[in-house]
């Protein structure tokens, strides 16, 4: 039986690292590919599966209602398909919209029209920049977000994300804080030889798959970014005298976020926050390690909230304390 997999990015790079071996593939699929081949296997564009009979896809996306209507359209059955992320559906219970119209107010029938979801949606959440394509990936981690952006009123200071990788969060930080620049720190072509040489090949392989010219294509104001390709700390040269206001750090791997605890910790405005993504994921341990080496460097331990997102992030604030 042929088997391919939908997606080339983390959740692709994972599924092989888990056991699935590569030579098992058939192909890979990706509506927009950044190459011809990942992890050796060819990549297709959807449209090559078109009224496919036989053989099963993996959909290795977190994008699965827009992934199932193409390949509806493409004539693939259901049958084929089997989602590796939010194979749930949450439906609408609802049907007599109609017959409230007239006895309630039309933005409270429009509110309940909205995409329902296994966690409700905060009542302080209004008019959000955030759209449904962005909350699948994270409910909590972006809404999380949200709410923090919405306390930097009176904090000075850039926002920043070391650890790019395809630009989905750093979206998400350029539509909530469309006036505040926002440095974008990535090599743009994976992690460092020598840090990823005992690293699993999949997620080595994923994190290749990227470019600034897709990253800025999803910013919602790109003109606020500034791009500083390469690798970190060499590309933060220049803005020593800078501060921010939020950060995520997202660099995967042991020694990458240590370096970015160091850099932007002592940069961080009083009333800031610093994500520090996969802090409690057990596939990276090395995020948590890195910031217990920092934390001993300090002599003492950061004020921090874990939360219960997919990968763990723990948000760290910075109080009036100058070190």
């Amino acid at each position: 039986m042929e088997l391919y997999v939908w997606g080339t990015g983390c959740a692709a790079g994972d599924l092989t690292d888990r056991g699935l071996t590569p030579e098992k593939i058939t192909a890979f699929v990706d509506s927009s590919p950044n190459a011809a081949e990942f992890l050796g296997r060819p990549v297709l564009h959807p449209e090559a599966l078109r009224d496919m009979e036989e053989g099963l896809i993996l959909v290795a996306s977190r994008h699965t209602e827009e992934i199932a209507r193409q390949a509806a359209g493409l004539g693939i059955r259901e049958d084929r398909l089997l989602f590796l992320k939010n194979n749930w559906e949450a439906k609408d219970r609802n049907s007599a919209y109609a017959a409230a119209e007239g006895l309630l107010p039309p933005e409270q029938i429009e509110a309940l029209r909205r995409a329902p979801h296994l966690v409700r949606e905060p009542l302080c959440i209004s008019n959000s920049p955030l759209t449904q394509r962005d909350l699948e990936n994270d409910y909590v981690r972006l809404r999380t977000l949200e709410l923090l952006c919405r306390e930097l009123d009176a904090v000075p200071g850039a926002a920043a994300e070391l650890g790019v990788y395809r630009g989905a969060f750093a979206a998400c930080i350029n539509a909530l804080l469309p006036e505040r620049r926002l440095y974008l720190f990535d090599s743009f072509e994976g992690f460092a030889e020598a840090e990823a040489a005992d690293q699993a090949a999949g997620l080595v392989e994923a994190h290749r798959n990227t470019d600034e010219a897709r990253v800025l294509s999803l910013l919602p104001h790109p003109e606020r970014a500034v791009i500083r390709k390469g690798f970190f700390p060499e590309t933060a040269r220049g803005l020593e005298e800078e501060r921010f206001a939020l950060v995520s750090l997202d660099a995967d791997l042991e020694e990458s976020t240590l370096q970015g605890l160091r850099w932007f910790w002592p940069r961080l405005s009083p009333g800031g926050y610093l994500l520090l993504h996969d802090w409690d994921n057990p596939r990276l341990p090395g995020v948590k390690r890195a910031l217990k080496r920092y934390e001993e460097e300090l002599r003492r331990r950061l004020p921090a909230v874990p939360l219960c997102d997919v990968c763990g992030t723990l948000v760290l604030t910075r109080g009036d304390d100058p070190k």
